[in-house]
């Protein structure tokens, strides 16, 4: 199945799945365990512990003693451990997580983020085939809306050309290749979940959505007074990522492997999300001045809470994506089940929760 975050590497489970990806692999985790999976999972080394989102599924969270979770010491950049693991765990669905998924952050990290997000799938999908797996895997990919980028129609569904405006969004791109490659000339049962953006409370804190549901969480408690942010005006399609594992294990239980765009459907931009984050708390943003020299002001008491500033900004930018889901609904019969502004109340409330146990979580 799935595992934890920046430093959590994959993951299986009897399936055997990864998680590079920020929050999916906890869900993913906890969704396959009460499915009575045996799950395993690769965490990549690191001098502290990064296996915080998945403690509470621990069979003894105090002492980290294993239960139905196993968990691997491995990495995407080491083909090697990656065929010894699977040899090992021989399992039945993989769902490959991995990445270094901050899109900002893989403009000055391009060579790693292809070597992880794009080579790194490469290298898994070559240990199905080396461990002769191909006809009792079932593989998942975590593609990303990031692959339509410059979108070139509205809204982006399964058909729609992909013009990727990243590092990221480019290795991502080789990825779902190879991986039509795969199962074009093997035969594997391989799939693509083009998954629009999802966030919850365990969302890394370098990204968007975190970055503000903390600040304002901050401000709620008199921690913090002004927080700034890039591109205000970046609209995109929000979801749940509790929602979108389910999603992910759906697209393994179907006949025929085949690629599906996950996402809600609707578009807000990162100023609605703003105004939504403090407006549960009790403050109405007023937006003043223009590009760089905009703020928002709290309209009760006259303070300035938000600022942009420029370096947040993309060196290219992705200014809109919307989802169109119509294949999943279908095929699926998935839909999501948590709203926009129920996902931003869930964030701050969680946010207020953490920072008044820990200010300086």
């Amino acid at each position: 199945c799935s595992i934890n975050v920046r430093c959590a590497r994959d993951v299986f489970e009897n399936s055997f799945g990864q998680a590079g990806k920020i929050i999916d692999g906890s869900y993913l985790a906890e969704f396959l365990l009460e499915k009575g999976y045996e799950v395993h999972g690769i965490v990549r080394r690191s001098s502290s512990f990064n296996t915080g989102r998945i403690e509470h599924l621990y069979k003894n969270p105090q002492a980290h003693i294993e239960g139905n979770m196993k968990l691997h010491y491995g990495d995407l950049t080491d083909s090697t451990c990656l065929v010894k693991i699977i040899n090992e765990v021989k399992p039945t669905e993989i769902y490959n997580l991995g990445a270094q998924s901050h899109v900002k952050i893989s403009f000055d990290l391009a060579e790693y983020t292809a070597d992880v997000d794009g080579v790194g799938t490469l290298r898994l999908l070559d240990a199905i085939k080396t461990c002769g797996l191909i006809n009792s895997v079932k593989f998942y990919q975590a593609s990303t809306s990031e692959l339509f980028g410059k979108v070139q129609e509205i809204p982006q569904k399964e058909t729609t050309p992909f013009y990727p405006r990243s590092p990221y969004g480019a290795a991502k791109l080789y990825a779902y290749w190879i991986v039509v490659n795969f199962r074009e000339a093997y035969n594997l049962f391989a799939v693509n979940g083009i998954l629009f953006n999802h966030e919850s409370p365990r969302r890394g804190a370098n990204f968007v959505t975190r970055k503000i549901s903390r600040s304002v969480a901050k401000i709620h408690l008199g921690q913090l007074d002004c927080f700034s942010l890039g591109n205000l005006d970046a609209k995109r399609d929000w979801g749940h990522a509790r929602d979108y594992v389910e999603a992910m294990w759906l697209m393994l239980q179907t006949d025929e492997p085949e690629d599906f765009v996950i996402a809600t459907g609707e578009v807000h931009s990162v100023r609605e999300f703003v105004e939504k984050s403090f407006k549960h708390i009790g403050k109405t943003i007023v937006w003043e001045g223009k590009n760089e020299n905009e703020v928002g002001r709290c309209k009760e008491t006259g303070k300035i809470h938000v600022t942009v500033n420029h370096k947040y900004y993309r060196p290219t930018e992705v200014d809109f994506l919307q989802g169109d889901c119509t294949k999943a609904r279908q095929k699926l019969n998935w839909k999501p089940r948590v709203t926009f502004d129920e996902l931003v109340r869930e964030m701050v409330d969680a946010d207020v929760e953490l920072m008044k146990n820990n200010p300086n979580a």
